[in-house]
């Protein structure tokens, strides 16, 4: 049976849907390779300090499936249809494809919830999207990146011009814009990666009228290559020295609360801010924003009319 709506694979990393799903998720990180013991441990310790057993973050992303839905029949009803396709969790990113042909699709588009686009993000998702797509006879057009559009930096600056009011406006405040590390070899390739991570964070900070910020990473793999730095908490020592007290953390690279924000940042940049005397404080992350879901219903419709 033939389906005259556009399908959306709505992509992003994945987490578990539960404590009992640790080991099997770190297992697919690794290619197939159990973790070790410790390093489970450490992993389970983590989401323990973040969801205390109690399992939201997967909500999170079936929030914003459910929010570009919404945000698509506004533009355009009855046109699209969103299925979700996660990259090392169920349901993978093939068998989101797989369901939209079971269902008839016979055209889409795919989208990631990350606004900035990389060879090994962004690119390696669409990749697995479209040889899926190829094989079951769907023709697939991939949004790539939409990382200024005008509805993204507005919901961005909001967040941040609100955190701001959080501190002394009459002492120093650090801004730092973070993202995720890649290992340095992707700019060997010339890889946009860094350049439209920076072009969001000038956008930013020049509409929300800050000047003292600088960008730093974070959350990088424990491989034995070398990874984009400094981390952040090399970055807190540094400010830390230059006699800040006040650090507001602006990770520009994600769209919603998970465990590099809620632990990575929320618990172990801010301890170390502590530790260093500083006040740490973070935006709000995008999760179901209006703004954030109109931004990628029409970077959606952009692709989906110009291909």
């Amino acid at each position: 049976m033939s389906n005259n709506r556009i399908g959306v694979l709505v992509m992003s990393y994945g987490t578990p849907e539960s404590m009992d799903g640790i080991e099997a998720y770190y297992t697919h990180i690794r290619r197939g390779n159990a973790p070790a013991p410790e390093q489970l441990a450490e992993l389970t310790a983590r989401y323990e300090a973040v969801v205390g057993g109690v399992f939201p973050l997967r909500e999170n992303t079936n929030r914003q499936v459910t929010g570009l839905q919404t945000a698509l029949d506004a533009i355009a009803p009855g046109r699209y249809a969103c299925y979700q396709g996660l990259k090392h969790a169920s349901p993978f990113i093939e068998d989101g494809v797989a369901k939209m042909a079971e269902d008839g699709i016979k055209r889409a588009v795919s989208v990631v919830l990350a606004p900035h686009y990389s060879t090994m993000s962004v690119g390696g998702y669409n990749k697995r999207a479209n040889e899926k797509a190829e094989e079951l006879g769907i023709e697939m057009a991939s949004v790539e990146s939409y990382h200024l559009h005008p509805k993204l930096i507005e919901a961005l600056v909001d967040r941040v011009v609100s955190a701001l009011n959080k501190f002394d406006r009459k002492e120093p405040i650090k801004v730092l814009f973070s993202a995720h590390s890649l290992p340095v070899r992707i700019r060997e390739s010339n890889d946009p990666y860094e350049s439209q991570l920076m072009e969001t964070s000038s956008a930013v900070a020049e509409r929300a009228g800050v000047t003292d910020w600088e960008f730093t990473w974070q959350s990088a793999g424990r491989t034995r290559e070398p990874w984009l730095g400094p981390d952040i908490l090399e970055t807190l020592q540094d400010v830390a020295d230059k006699n800040y007290k006040q650090v507001l953390s602006v990770p520009v690279g994600f769209v919603s609360d998970h465990l590099e924000v809620l632990y990575d940042l929320d618990i172990e940049a801010k301890a170390a801010a502590s530790e260093l005397g500083m006040k740490f404080e973070r935006i709000e992350m995008l999760n179901t924003d209006p703004f954030y879901m109109e931004t990628l219903a029409e970077s959606v419709e952009a692709k989906d009319r110009w291909r």
